[in-house]
């Protein structure tokens, strides 16, 4: 198995991350620093993109779409949803950097490349909380089940300090539906201030998978299988872009039994 927590590299790719580094089948995940006039571009080949503007501004190209100049946030942080772009697979694309721009470059098979490439905007964007008192976090789903794609699923997630996430822990490994389905993921983590962490689990029901890892900023943690909460320490700020894929397009998950209970908590 591949490790599991894979730090960030200086220069413009900070991260690359295939499904042959990552050990599975189905997801990648690529995150760029472009400078302004920077660029990152592609031929078009049998993955279907999510490219997130996850801050600064730049133009974007997919097939004979321009989607033309594109201001987003500033920051992960600012509280509001960032710009994305479906690509089919197969399409050419490209993105220009017209101030400095972090950019994640969401990876996944394409089936028949029949979804036109599109602007996904802010307002098209569905944002909710989920739990309650320290499990409280807010959900922005950039590309949801409910959207058309062929495997992607893209989510952010910010989480404020003192606070735990992707809790109660719950897995997702298990082709089992209607109640469970099986699906890759990676987290793409911020810290609010950078020099802080997180704390991130990854775990099995039999332990032959149990690891605990400190998360630092611009850090991704792999989950191939297993259960895989995430805890904020007090005096920082949580920031996650979430990739799913599997077989099936379908978000179905199990609680760890042993935490279920903790549904039933009004705060």
């Amino acid at each position: 198995m591949a490790d599991l927590l894979v730090k960030p590299t200086s220069g413009t790719v900070v991260h690359d991350i295939t499904p042959q580094s990552a050990g599975w089948g189905h997801v990648g995940f690529g995150l760029h620093d472009l400078g302004p006039g920077g660029v990152i571009e592609g031929s078009g080949d049998g993955n279907e993109l999510c490219i997130v503007l996850l801050s600064g501004a730049a133009s974007l190209k997919a097939g004979d779409v321009d989607f033309g100049h594109i201001q987003g946030r500033e920051s992960v942080f600012d509280g509001v949803p960032a710009h994305a772009f479906y690509v089919p697979m197969q399409t050419a694309w490209k993105v220009e950097a017209t101030t400095a721009s972090e950019v994640a470059i969401c990876r996944a098979p394409g089936i028949d490349g029949t979804h036109p490439p599109r602007h996904i905007t802010p307002e098209l964007m569905s944002l909710e909380t989920r739990g309650t008192g320290a499990n409280t976090r807010h959900v922005c789903n950039i590309l949801p089940e409910t959207e058309p794609a062929d495997s992607l699923l893209v989510v952010e997630v910010i989480t404020p300090s003192g606070n735990w996430s992707s809790y109660p822990p719950h897995k997702h490994d298990t082709d089992d539906l209607p109640d469970e389905s099986y699906l890759e993921e990676t987290y793409y983590h911020r810290v609010n201030p950078p020099q802080g962490y997180v704390m991130h689990r990854v775990y099995n029901d039999d332990r032959s998978l149990d690891e605990s890892m400190a998360a630092y900023d611009r850090s991704v943690v792999l989950v191939p299988q297993g259960y895989h909460p995430v805890g904020v320490p007090h005096g920082y700020e949580s920031y996650y872009l979430n990739v799913m894929a599997g077989p099936k397009r379908i978000w179905k998950f199990r609680n760890d039994p042993a935490h279920d209970w903790i549904m039933n908590l009004k705060g």
